[in-house]
């Protein structure tokens, strides 16, 4: 992508109506355009990232064995009425008639339509177990909808939903996706502790919630600081062997860890004081086991090995797509602007030209952006009539990991300047060596390998 012909409306001033960092800076890089309370306009390099973080979630859903479909926005009230949550969930469902008078919903979350499919066409536990899973927007009513996409009322969202004989086998499946949520966070670089947690209205006593840190997180924290030196790097994991994946949750829950609404602080005093953190925490997805919940009252049913009638268990899990692009940014910026991690960055470098329309600066970026994209890497090619300070700024803003400078005076002795936004230290190198170092650093990006 040329930037001549790129559609990046960037602003020079601070919105006054931005609070946080994450806000602030997707509306001045061009990210998001609000269309009303609550609900943006993903423009182009917004959308990038979302779909690049979309990608991720379905390679490691679909990783850990789960199935991808997709469901309506629009959901019968009917079904909500069978699990009895449609006059509990409150103000936050988005209520409708159609031109019928039916009444009608637009779904904040897909319990009640998923066991319907499954009910419709399961029926014997040789079909078990079975995990199904969508990437799709929701709407909640947020009374008071701020901090951009951090809390808006229409968001996009990873739910998916176990459906398994056993309770034996439905702790399988959480922790299955426990482990899938440990790496899909860390392939987007980001540490996010699983947190004990409160079931709120999805229902179930036992769930954990993932959280990354920041400082404008909207949960109070509670932690042992040795969960952040867990990782999972590019260990291979088997979904299906039950001993392994056990042992890796075991592993990530035995330090203390809890959200404001499950601490105890006796239990908090045993931890080494040196290693105690108090702190704040931005969900960014949560898993739930809840049994029969929604199967015993909505009849979904198997026939087991003896032949009797059995409600499955079920469980949901989440993962707040839209939401991750906030705290990605309010884990990774400066004064500047964004810093985006390599495994999610809109583009992979920027190239920056110091001279347009000078003969030998213009061919050297030329042959840059065509070798990049020979190699698999998709870079963003500053090409306007502007000053260098003005790219400058402009790269600093949007926040890609690298930049490639060109100007006449290196091209002189053969040499283009690699920058590291994160570190900001440069090095000057051949074209071909700028190239060669790309590739290597973003390699397990490219082909969907967990991050080393």
């Amino acid at each position: 992508m040329r930037l001549t012909k790129y559609f990046l409306p960037v602003l020079r001033e601070n919105p006054a109506e931005a609070q946080i960092a994450s806000h602030r800076l997707m509306l001045r890089a061009g990210m998001i355009r609000q269309a009303t309370a609550g609900i943006y306009s993903w423009l182009p390099l917004g959308f990038k990232v979302l779909r690049r973080l979309e990608q991720i979630v379905h390679e490691e859903q679909q990783r850990a064995g789960h199935i991808p479909l997709l469901m309506p926005t629009l959901q019968s009230a009917d079904l909500w009425r069978e699990s009895g949550r449609y006059d509990d969930y409150g103000a936050e469902m988005l209520r409708i008639k159609d031109r019928h008078e039916r009444d009608m919903l637009y779904g904040p979350t897909n319990e009640e339509l998923i066991t319907d499919i499954f009910r419709s066409a399961v029926s014997s536990y040789k079909d078990l177990p079975l995990t199904l899973y969508h990437i799709q927007w929701k709407f909640r009513d947020e009374m008071r909808p701020r901090f951009g996409v951090m809390r808006g009322r229409e968001f996009l969202m990873k739910d998916g939903y176990n459906f398994d004989l056993t309770v034996e086998d439905a702790m399988h499946a959480y922790n299955r996706h426990m482990v899938s949520y440990i790496r899909t966070y860390e392939r987007m670089g980001l540490k996010a502790i699983p947190m004990r947690a409160d079931g709120g209205p999805i229902g179930g006593d036992h769930t954990h919630e993932f959280l990354v840190l920041a400082p404008t997180g909207e949960s109070a924290v509670f932690y042992d600081r040795a969960v952040t030196d867990l990782t999972l790097g590019d260990r291979a994991i088997d979904f299906a062997d039950r001993g392994q994946v056990s042992e890796i949750v075991a592993t990530w829950t035995a330090p203390y860890a809890r959200t404001d609404e499950r601490h105890d602080a006796a239990e908090f005093a045993k931890v080494p004081e040196d290693r105690r953190v108090e702190g704040r925490g931005i969900e960014v997805g949560q898993i739930f086991f809840f049994g029969t919940k929604y199967s015993e009252p909505m009849k979904a049913v198997v026939v087991n090995e003896a032949g009797e009638r059995v409600p499955v268990q079920m469980g949901s899990h989440g993962i707040g797509v839209s939401r991750l692009v906030g705290a990605l940014i309010e884990a990774n910026h400066d004064e500047k602007g964004i810093i985006w991690p390599e495994g999610v960055t809109p583009f992979h470098v920027g190239i920056v030209n110091l001279k347009q329309g000078d003969g030998a600066a213009d061919a050297a970026c030329e042959a840059l952006y065509a070798e990049l994209r020979s190699a698999g890497l998709d870079p963003l090619y500053d090409d306007r009539e502007e000053r260098a300070g003005a790219k400058f700024a402009t790269m600093d803003l949007i926040g890609l990991p690298w930049r490639i400078t060109v100007g006449p005076r290196g091209l002189a002795n053969g040499r283009v300047e690699l920058t590291s936004r994160r570190t900001g230290e440069s090095e000057e190198m051949s074209p071909g060596a700028a190239i060669a170092r790309l590739s290597d650093i973003y390699r397990g990006h490219l082909d969907g390998r967990p991050a080393a």
